[in-house]
């Protein structure tokens, strides 16, 4: 008996299912957007894939975190800002109360409301529950205050967070001094109002004043503090002694605005870093496991046009067989 072989039909079968497993794989990256989207696509770009996407996250966390901090900060200048104007304008009180023949206790009615108006802005200074120009309750101003700026991986494998510091908010070294003062109120009832550049004595005490001058009292210790103001019963040697004050306290309230102006502005720059590593990270991976849509979508259609010649080829070779087939059947 003779075996008829159909070597074309075999033949024409392979071809179709190369070009069916083909156009798959096509059709999957076409339909995912993703050369890679298993390890088992291509193991070592699906794992450093992986990664980077992990840190694109943290990175983007990190993103938010500044932004969060630039308008931490953009109210917390505004703030001291504020307080600068209203304690100048305080000074200028002070200044007039020191001519002749003044009515100083209608000046000291302006410098209450002038003050009241100071306590209003810095507790207010409040962003998301955070307030970087008073300080109150149990919280340690020996922390310095920082926000994260940056996430790094090393080439070890190790991951670190790097933080942004507020340059004024350093924790104090031996006796307080009145550049301990980076807040605007230090209401803390465990203090005396030392960390607060409105409640701090120690500006008088540096200034060799008469008596322990405070703009404001916090909410601790404040005995033997006596709150700027003034009477017909003030002396001009008084007037002096707190006009000197006030502009110990501006430029101290001058450093700690500065400070925040320039941690605002680092803010702003590892902001647009950070916008500028996200940017990077999505290129590489897309470059590691993104189809090439235009290329795939060209594939595809050139795989569908082979399997139509295919399944033509295949008609063809069965029929031939066929033919064959007939010829020997009788034999």
């Amino acid at each position: 008996m003779t075996i008829y072989r159909r070597t074309s039909v075999d033949a024409a079968l392979y071809v179709l299912r190369d070009i069916g497993r083909d156009m798959t794989k096509t059709q999957r990256q076409v339909s995912t957007g993703l050369r890679v989207e298993t390890a088992s696509d291509n193991g070592a770009y699906w794992a450093i894939g992986s990664t980077l996407k992990t840190d694109q996250k943290a990175q983007s966390a990190i993103r938010d975190a500044l932004g969060l901090a630039a308008a931490t900060m953009g109210t917390a200048y505004n703030a001291v800002d504020n307080a600068i104007d209203l304690v100048s304008e305080i000074k200028a009180k002070l200044v007039a109360a020191t001519e002749s023949g003044v009515d100083k206790d209608k000046i000291n009615t302006d410098i209450a409301h002038l003050k009241d108006q100071l306590r209003s802005v810095a507790q207010s200074a409040e962003f998301n529950g955070d307030n970087w120009v008073a300080i109150e309750g149990s919280a340690d101003p020996s922390k310095p205050r920082q926000v994260p700026s940056s996430f790094i991986r090393y080439s070890d494998g190790t991951v670190k967070v790097d933080m942004l510091s507020y340059e004024v908010d350093l924790a104090p070294v031996g006796a307080t001094t009145s550049k301990d003062a980076r807040y605007l109120i230090d209401d803390r009832a465990t203090g005396s109002g030392e960390y607060g550049a409105l409640t701090s004595q120690y500006f008088a005490t540096e200034a060799g004043a008469s008596q322990n001058y405070v703009m404001l009292k916090g909410a601790g210790n404040t005995a033997g503090q006596v709150e700027i103001g003034v009477s017909s019963s003030t002396t001009q040697a008084q007037v002096k002694e707190m006009i000197t004050v006030v502009d110990m306290m501006l430029n101290q309230m001058t450093t700690v605005g500065s400070a925040f102006g320039a941690l605002e502005k680092r803010i702003g720059i590892q902001s647009d870093f950070a916008q500028s590593l996200d940017d990077s990270y999505a290129r590489g991976i897309s470059r590691l496991i993104d189809a090439d849509m235009e290329e795939q979508s060209s594939r595809l259609r050139a795989l569908q046009t082979q399997e139509q010649l295919g399944l033509q080829s295949l008609n063809i070779a069965n029929a031939s067989y066929d033919k064959v087939r007939q010829l020997f059947q009788n034999f």
